[in-house]
């Protein structure tokens, strides 16, 4: 995978679905995703596994905020995820709405999409593997990278698949970012986009070594504007469909 994320000069930030057009439509489902294509070619979402250790896309731990189950995702097994109603809670339109597998996910990914996969939370060796599995099993393994919070993950991840870039998520900001990214295999440094005021040298720094970041969660067009004036590669935001508007 040639380095995807980095910012070509004279063009705008790439804009990036939060959980899909998570302002418009339920979350982490197939219309949060199909509504973000029409605006961005990047999607972030997150994975983590049932009880049975099928990879479904699921930002909590539990299934209360955003199906009507209860209880851990990992407790739970995929026949009972699948049935769940994912839509509801957000607006009645969305009823019946299921919590997608990352395999559905990527076979209904249009040709020139592309994904921030997040590994959310801790992950044992198998479970990274079934990740894996469907990530390089699908027609997307290129367009895919797979980034988390998650450092001990990501330094397995980084064993298991030593030529596969990565990104790094963080809410803190580290005392050497490029160092902190080589030793991951990350190509990519991800935090929270507050972090990012008055470190444009840490971001040409960054740049210099072929890291690119895109922060998380930007809504407003004021924050827009000055991540996208210092340089930034790329928004994550909820609304892209109106970043999408601004930049043009």
């Amino acid at each position: 995978m040639s380095h995807p994320l980095l910012r070509a000069a004279g063009s705008p930030p790439l804009v990036i679905a939060h959980r899909g057009a998570s302002a418009d439509a339920p979350e982490n489902t197939m219309p949060a995703f199909e509504l973000g294509w029409r605006s961005a070619r990047w999607l972030e979402t997150d994975v983590q596994p049932t009880a049975d250790g099928v990879p479904v896309l699921l930002h909590d731990d539990d299934l209360d905020r955003t199906t009507d189950l209860t209880g851990p995702v990992r407790l739970a097994p995929y026949e009972q995820v699948r049935a769940a109603d994912a839509g509801s809670w957000l607006d009645p339109r969305f009823s019946g709405t299921p919590v997608p597998t990352l395999q559905a996910l990527l076979g209904a990914l249009p040709g020139d999409g592309r994904v921030l996969l997040e590994i959310k939370g801790p992950h044992t060796d198998r479970q990274l593997a079934a990740v894996l599995e469907v990530v390089e099993a699908s027609d997307a393994d290129d367009r895919v990278l797979l980034q988390s919070f998650e450092r001990d993950e990501l330094a397995r991840l980084h064993r298991m698949r030593p030529d596969r870039p990565l990104g790094l998520l963080t809410v803190d900001w580290d005392e050497d970012p490029v160092a902190t990214c080589a030793a991951y295999g990350a190509i990519a440094y991800n935090p929270d986009f507050r972090l990012w005021h008055g470190r444009q040298a840490e971001l040409e720094r960054l740049h210099a070594h072929g890291v690119s970041s895109t922060p998380w969660t930007v809504d407003e067009p004021a924050d827009w504007r000055w991540l996208s004036d210092m340089g930034i590669d790329g928004i994550i935001t909820n609304r892209p469909a109106a970043l999408a508007r601004w930049l043009s």
